[in-house]
């Protein structure tokens, strides 16, 4: 048994430690997958075509629409301007007495409206940039206030957001994406207030010792014409859409879940359950709703390009997916093993609470993989129908374990070796020991919130 044991611990530390060194997940994921088959005495093609292949396949039929229409929402958001205009506006407005603030709100604005994070930390860094070098803040802050607003509460605490964390669950607990509102609030509320304490705080300590903006970077932003921008009210109404028609077909007399007779969906389209399905369906044509509306902003300026976005998109979907399902896949796999059963009991009994239980389990399981979205499903795929049953004899409802898996996804998900940290250090021309500090700092307060909050709710358990 210490052999199998030893073998899912080697194949997880290969994968951690060669998606730090850049190696594509898509291909070291089912390679270490099969090393612990092969250590453990599994059957090594068997496990490979018919579980890992099979799993990683459900994985891209049930998020890939979702993967796709985000994509392409935020890249028309950002090829007609809208997403700067935003940014631009909000910065603007607050202006560089409160340039911090400013670009956490710039950020959160587009991420709870359904922009990717990826586009987010493209769209407002020029102007983070304008921002700081007028107010004479450290260029080194940048992603960490960055990371904030677009990595943190918007992405999977608020309720309603359309970020793929916040999906997730809802295929495994038949949940929509407004779960536990109250406690993604006042989770979200602990995560602004403490990250902006911390950027603040760092901030007054760069200007006791002297530090301004700093000289020598790379990556400065170049200052662009801006005229062709739409105006602000009318660039906010994409997001505003997404945000609008996901509720009414989640959770309104229009929902999606009463389109179809419900005797044919069981019957044709084997969906026993279509609460399992509802989410994704209203945040598709959400998203569709809101593509259109952001081509309408601006057609000429989007005519141009629409071609060489849509295909930019597409890409950046499809490696996106397919790197999160080889996670999965993996995941599948290693469940599959003789050692994990000792693993999944030892995550099962770090608490008899199955919330305190699953934000451990998705927190360490999102820090490995170095993906949220990767963390959150194989914990869910090996682990929710435990927990769903679990919690089922405690009275803890569904939406809350909803809730804390999705936040628990974005805390020790952002290490070094997290392709939104290193995307976003490459956009700002930064290097880990610059910014990654202020970075984890602002990340792991969810973590921190997610626990708070899971150990309070076990006081009423």
């Amino acid at each position: 048994m210490a052999i199998q044991i030893i073998a899912i611990v080697l194949a997880l530390g290969l994968l951690i430690f060669l998606a730090y060194r850049g190696y594509p997940v898509i291909i070291i994921a089912p390679l270490v997958t099969l090393l612990a088959v092969v250590l453990s005495g599994g059957l090594l093609l068997p496990s490979y075509t018919e579980t890992y292949m099979t799993n990683a396949a459900n994985y891209v039929k049930s998020f890939f629409p979702i993967f796709l229409l985000g994509a392409i929402f935020g890249k028309v958001m950002e090829m007609s301007g809208a997403a700067a205009s935003i940014a631009q506006t909000i910065v603007k407005k607050l202006g560089s007495k409160r340039a911090i603030l400013s670009v956490v709100l710039a950020c959160s604005a587009l991420t709870y409206g359904g922009v990717s994070l990826f586009v987010v930390a493209f769209a407002v860094y020029p102007f983070a940039a304008a921002i700081f070098k007028e107010a004479d803040i450290p260029k080194r802050l940048i992603p960490g206030t960055i990371a904030l607003g677009a990595f943190t509460y918007t992405m999977d605490a608020l309720p309603g957001t359309p970020q793929i964390q916040n999906i997730i669950p809802t295929n495994y607990f038949g949940t929509d994406t407004y779960a536990a509102p109250l406690i993604g609030i006042i989770g979200a509320i602990i995560v602004f207030v403490g990250g902006m304490i911390w950027l603040e705080r760092r901030r007054k300590q760069a200007l006791v010792k002297g530090e301004g903006y700093g000289t020598g970077h790379i990556n400065e932003p170049e200052t662009t014409e801006n005229a062709s921008l739409p105006n602000f009210c009318l660039a906010i109404v994409p997001l505003v859409l997404v945000i609008l028609f996901n509720y009414l077909f989640s959770r309104s007399g229009i929902s999606v879940k009463n389109w179809y007779d419900q005797t044919v969906l069981a019957e044709t389209f084997n969906i026993a359950n279509v609460s399992t399905v509802t989410s994704s369906w209203s945040l598709i044509v959400a998203l569709t709703i809101g593509v259109l509306a952001a081509m309408l902003l601006n057609v000429k300026r989007i005519k141009v390009k629409l071609a060489s976005g849509l295909t930019a998109a597409a890409m950046g979907s499809l490696l996106a997916i397919f790197n999160t399902a080889s996670e999965v896949g993996f995941g599948n796999v290693v469940k599959t093993l003789p050692g994990f059963k000792v693993i999944q009991d030892s995550v099962f009994n770090a608490s008899s609470n199955p919330l305190v239980s699953e934000a451990i389990a998705v927190n360490v399981l999102a820090g490995i993989t170095g993906s949220a979205s990767g963390g959150l499903s194989i914990a869910l795929e090996v682990m929710g129908s435990h927990y769903l049953q679990l919690a089922q004899n405690l009275g803890i409802t569904p939406e809350m374990l909803h809730r804390i898996a999705s936040m628990a996804s974005g805390g020790m998900d952002t290490l070094p070796h997290n392709g939104a940290v290193i995307t976003l250090l490459a956009i700002t021309g930064l290097t880990h020991r610059q910014s990654y500090k202020d970075i984890f700092v602002v990340t792991i307060l969810k973590t921190a919130a997610v626990f708070i909050l899971a150990f309070s709710a076990s006081l009423f358990i």
